[in-house]
């Protein structure tokens, strides 16, 4: 090993022996609460573990270099990391395992996600934000493999706009931009193209993060051979070194059982990032797994005689221990001792986490079984509803789900009874809903005065003589302004700065606000996607694009498992306010034709779905959100740019309200509900449809996600008493969301006279060429043929069959 050097040259021996001997004791701990983690998840009280063990050394040398102020985003083994810069406890550590519903007892997630999974709070219980220069920080982190790797690159990139970008409140952001994204990833997943877009990304934009590759040979119990080529992941990347010529990473490896070394390497990582703003990365090499992958199988199954002897010898806490005892640091009688007390301290946090884990659920046990006792004295069922009570008293470490049903199956056996018994416990089921329900559901989106529903329309305003312009120029003009008003505001995306975006929706504003603010990128999804997301964490007001909508699958996963989810997984501790800008609707070609909606809504709730007909809309939805702290995907119609709209004179300023629809033509005889391109079509067949008698009315939903919150539509419904719903989207899509949402949410279906009728585009995507468009999409004539059809129905003789 390698000879540790002194962390400041007036420190005493003593010092320098503390500092050590409080490492090794923070190492420990992680690893005892591994093995006791274990354990607790085969005998049953907890469903799932993956731990950290075996990774505890590397993690103890990175947390002397990470700052206040700094991000993690890593992945499920980190636990040694966040327990040495103090964000988690032994007692939050089993809290976690056990899915404690309470912020309090588990700050990383309040149960919502497994063991493992780690973050900080960035918001304080009002939504606000905290300082985060004053903490250490992590993003809340995800299961899927390499999903905190785009991430990762936004949080680093916000160091970069603090540091460069004028005009910026960075009171509780940044400190000129000093601040490392520190990544960490098991050696398998860096198979995973994600990872491969990230590193690539970084490389190009030179943000300051510090990926760390924990690598120890396996993914599960498939060996590196056959997951990395030459088995070696920091060597296939060596083309990514930078050197006197070229900018790229500062790559270095380095032995994850030597603590010295490991600590040297980091300080050296820490250095090159904070200062200079290069990507690093560290391959930690020759890590153990002791415990193999996680409680789902045992690593004997897979690994040789040899590599098991050979991981209990380099375990990184052995060599440690052996290091210690070389230097005269401590003798093994003095670790052997803090070992033990540290296994009483272990096992005292697990109890005190599954006591407060089961105190509440065992109160509310009891007030059942006493409601349900009531009721059984003063009912004709007594001895069934006996032996539900026996039932729920033999539990012994009972869930709500066992106190709940209790319950509800006691009212079975109260029906056509009346006691004021069955009326306390009616009344109990209903208030316990209500207050359990929101533990397992709430935040999916934002619960701040600052979520977008709160947010009040401010309608265009126009000249007495209004221009009628290219809808770009709205738009255009709109981002102007924005930029403008909003110093933390950016947008990037292919063909977004230099040339304006492809439709010149940014023309000129690249040279106006520079490079940074309005910016290009490569082709690359995903990690646009993830820009986005970090700079949103770290208080940016990032505007993220996607050139089309049928593109945005390839960002999909990132949208689905990270940012729709980040409200929901941290109970509001966290969020990322992150503006997604696409276009699509109405295309022609199999990839081009933005057919993809059905999918997309269904996959990424917690995201806002905002669908306008317009440029003049679109501009008023960007303009409301940059006043939310909500995330939000936005479809402009891609064949509306060019078309004529009139130029209001109060541009950055009005808004388009999230979840309201809008009456666009009022009629009486059917309700036709559609969105975006498809829109302007049926404007025009409504006005066919009045030569022949047939008033429709037409609404615009203009939002998806949320749907009509005011229950708009079924008023219309209820007036017409028939209703047609029309999309561009596959049959099944978006129009049986639409549907359901009126028939069953809003009750609309109580007023039908006919029956409800979807038009959709047919199965497939639509063939390239000019009639694509016409016999894959509702066109004008199948609308008009459909409405005429539901009137035929009607009234025959009104409405003579067309064909």
């Amino acid at each position: 090993m390698t000879t540790m050097t002194k962390a400041t040259s007036d420190m005493t021996f003593q010092d320098f022996k503390d500092e050590i001997l409080d490492d090794f004791k923070t190492a420990m701990t992680s690893r005892e609460c591994s093995l006791l983690g274990r354990r607790e998840v085969l005998t049953g009280k907890a469903k799932f573990g993956i731990f950290g063990d075996g990774k505890e050394i590397p993690q103890i040398a990175w947390a002397k270099v990470f700052k206040n102020g700094d991000f993690r985003s890593g992945y499920y083994r980190d636990q040694t990391l966040m327990m040495s810069i103090g964000e988690l406890t032994i007692q939050q550590f089993f809290a976690g395992l056990y899915g404690h519903t309470s912020i309090e007892a588990d700050p990383m997630s309040a149960g919502r996600q497994m063991g493992g999974h780690f973050g900080t709070h960035s918001l304080d219980d009002k939504g606000d934000w905290k300082n985060l220069t004053e903490q250490k920080n992590s993003s809340a982190d995800i299961s899927p493999t390499a999903g905190q790797m785009p991430r990762l690159l936004g949080l680093a990139q916000a160091s970069k706009i603090y540091r460069n970008v004028e005009g910026i409140d960075t009171t509780k952001f940044s400190i000129k931009g000093n601040e490392i994204a520190w990544g960490t990833i098991g050696n398998a997943s860096t198979s995973e193209g994600l990872f491969f877009e990230t590193v690539n990304a970084a490389g190009v934009l030179q943000v300051p993060m510090v990926i760390s590759v924990w690598d120890d040979e396996y993914g599960i119990s498939v060996h590196a051979k056959h997951q990395t080529t030459k088995e070696n992941i920091s060597e296939i990347l060596k083309g990514f070194q930078r050197d006197k010529d070229n900018k790229g990473y500062e790559i270095l490896k380095v032995k994850g059982w030597d603590y010295t070394a490991l600590i040297e390497t980091y300080q050296k990582a820490e250095r090159i990032a904070r200062e200079e703003h290069v990507p690093v990365m560290i391959h930690v090499i020759e890590l153990t797994q002791p415990q193999g992958h996680s409680t789902s199988g045992s690593h004997e199954r897979y690994k040789s005689k040899e590599r098991l002897d050979w991981e209990k010898e380099y375990d990184c806490i052995s060599q440690m221990k052996i290091w210690m005892m070389e230097n005269n640091i401590a003798t093994e009688e003095e670790l052997d001792t803090i070992h033990k007390n540290i296994k009483k301290d272990v096992r005292n946090g697990k109890k005190a986490a599954w006591d407060a884990f089961l105190k509440p659920v065992l109160e509310e046990k009891v007030e059942a079984i006493n409601l349900i006792t009531a009721t059984a004295q003063k009912s004709t069922n007594r001895v069934f509803i006996t032996k539900i009570i026996n039932d729920l008293k033999d539990i012994q470490e009972p869930g709500r789900k066992d106190v709940l049903s209790a319950c509800r199956k006691t009212l079975r056996y109260l029906v056509g009874e009346g006691s004021t018994e069955k009326t306390a416990l009616q009344k109990w089921i209903k208030t316990y809903f209500n207050e359990v329900q929101p533990k397992y559901s709430s935040h999916l989106y934002s619960e701040s005065k600052w979520s977008a529903l709160h947010a009040k329309e401010v309608k265009p305003t126009y000249d007495d003589i209004t221009e009628l312009v290219d809808a770009r120029l709205i738009i255009r003009d709109n981002f102007d302004s924005i930029f403008g008003n909003y110093p933390d505001a950016l947008i990037f995306g292919e063909d977004s700065g230099n040339i304006g975006d492809v439709n010149q929706g940014l023309e000129g504003l690249q040279e106006k606000y520079g490079e940074l603010r309005v910016a290009d990128v490569g082709i690359r999804e995903a990690t646009i996607l993830g820009q986005g997301i970090g700079m949103a964490m770290r208080g940016l007001r990032p505007i993220a694009e996607i050139q089309y909508l049928d593109y945005i699958l390839y960002a999909l996963q990132i949208m689905s498992d990270d940012l729709a989810t980040l409200q929901y997984r941290t109970k509001g501790k966290q969020k990322a306010p992150l503006i997604i800008r696409t276009r699509g609707h109405r295309l022609e070609g199999i990839w081009h034709s933005g057919s993809q909606l059905g999918g997309i809504i269904n996959l990424i709730r917690g995201i806002h779905v905002l669908v306008p007909r317009n440029m003049t809309k679109a501009a008023g939805f960007y303009n409301t959100l940059l006043d939310c702290d909500e995330p939000a995907l936005i479809i402009e119609c891609l064949n509306g740019y060019r078309l004529k709209e009139k130029m209001p004179n109060n541009i950055g300023k009005f808004k388009t309200p999230v979840g309201v629809i809008e009456t666009v033509k009022e009629g009486s005889d059917i309700t036709l509900v559609s969105y975006g391109s498809t829109l302007r079509i049926i404007e025009q067949t409504a006005k066919e449809l009045m030569e022949v008698g047939i008033d429709a009315e037409v609404i615009d939903v203009q939002s998806l996600l949320p749907f009509d919150l005011n229950h708009d539509i079924v008023k219309s419904v209820s007036k017409t008493n028939r209703l047609m719903v029309i999309d561009e989207d596959v049959p099944g899509g978006a129009s049986a969301y639409i549907l359901n949402e009126i028939l069953n949410t809003q009750n609309g279906y109580q007023h039908l006279d006919s029956q409800p009728k979807t038009l959709t585009a047919k199965p497939h995507r639509p063939a390239y060429g000019t009639d694509g468009d016409y016999f894959s999409k509702p066109s004008s004539e199948d609308i008009f043929e459909a409405v005429y059809e539901v009137m035929h129905e009607a009234s025959p003789t009104d409405f003579p069959r067309l064909r």
